[in-house]
């Protein structure tokens, strides 16, 4: 378990000679945390981070030293998200959608079919929406950056048929993260969603206990989901974020100066991180067709007149209340 570490300059007194004066060791971190995360290390997630704890680091002089422990290395999703809560881990990004089995809100970027494209996702997460969910977040004990890090748009795979309209979906084996709102979109389609971890999601596939998946394509191609699909459709079904969140009480154990440090590089990081996801989304598709996937492109209109009809927007509006839902519905107009 992590243990935070304050060495401070043991001083006698007044009267004591200059020599009898201890400091800490000129190598040894005022304060190290642990930062964690679900994404292998080539993804940009890990990339950004990595150089921000690095800028940390030095624009510190050496006072805050955060160590990064990417893919999983520290566990599952819901075992970090457990560490960070208890203290054990005092930094952690996760999607808002797995967050949300601690903060129900956490979720609502993820509604189905809601964000067109980015010039309504970031004008909502940096600003009304995104607001009102990290409030949310700090009446559960911790505390979330102001930018979020970009999961990307996600999209469905498949090893024995290609969906191409909301019919395909009907009775198919899916891995979702987690989540009741992932869980809830694809039981409106008729799919028969699975929660897996995503560290398990590779052998999942591999072993047929279920027959698709649905991720951003830079985590497809991150984790080699290819080597066990066939098929991709370009559904961009869910927008989906990384929140950057810290335990409480670690972040108020740094003072005011280094918080500000801290948050201040890790921000930078993100709007990096959101370019690097942009470019890799935009640019993955003709890699991954020529490491075997076949692509198909969907009509957002069918699926979204598919969930309507379900009462999937109805459902989630009572759920999130109106406060929420008219939050969402200001920056991507009417869905219910």
């Amino acid at each position: 378990m992590t243990q935070l570490t304050r060495r401070s300059a043991l001083v006698a007194g007044a009267a004591l000679p200059l020599f009898a004066i201890r400091t800490r060791p000129a190598s040894a971190a005022e304060f190290s945390y642990k930062y964690a995360n679900n994404s292998p290390l080539t993804h940009p997630l890990t990339v950004r981070t990595m150089e921000a704890a690095a800028r940390v680091k030095e624009k510190t002089s050496g006072r805050v030293e955060i160590q990064v422990f990417p893919n999983n290395q520290l566990g599952s999703d819901t075992d970090m998200l457990s560490q960070l809560r208890s203290g054990a881990l005092e930094l952690f990004t996760l999607s808002g959608l797995i967050l949300s089995t601690l903060v129900p809100v956490a979720s609502i970027n993820g509604i189905g079919f809601a964000f067109k494209d980015y010039g309504q996702v970031w004008p909502a997460m940096d600003g009304a929406l995104g607001a009102h969910v990290r409030a949310e977040i700090a009446k559960r004990g911790l505390y979330a950056f102001a930018k979020q890090y970009d999961n990307g748009y996600r999209q469905i795979t498949s090893s024995s048929k290609p969906i191409k309209s909301p019919e395909d979906l009907s009775g198919f084996k899916i891995r979702v993260p987690p989540s009741p709102l992932w869980t809830s979109m694809f039981k409106a389609f008729g799919a028969a969603p699975t929660s897996i971890n995503f560290a398990e999601t590779y052998s999942a596939l591999q072993t047929k206990i279920v027959d698709g998946q649905e991720n951003p394509l830079a985590i497809i191609e991150a984790a080699k989901l290819y080597e066990v699909q066939k098929y991709l459709t370009v559904t961009n079904h869910m927008w989906d974020g990384f929140w950057f969140l810290a335990n409480k009480k670690a972040w108020e154990a740094l003072p005011e100066n280094l918080r500000g440090i801290v948050e201040s590089e890790f921000n930078t990081s993100a709007l990096a991180e959101r370019e690097d996801i942009f470019k890799l989304n935009t640019s993955l598709r003709g890699a991954l067709e020529g490491k075997g996937l076949q692509f198909f492109d969907a009509d957002a209109a069918l699926f979204r007149a598919a969930l309507k009809k379900a009462g999937f927007y109805a459902e989630w509006k009572e759920k999130y209340g109106a406060e929420a839902w008219k939050i969402l519905e200001d920056s991507v107009g009417g869905l219910a």
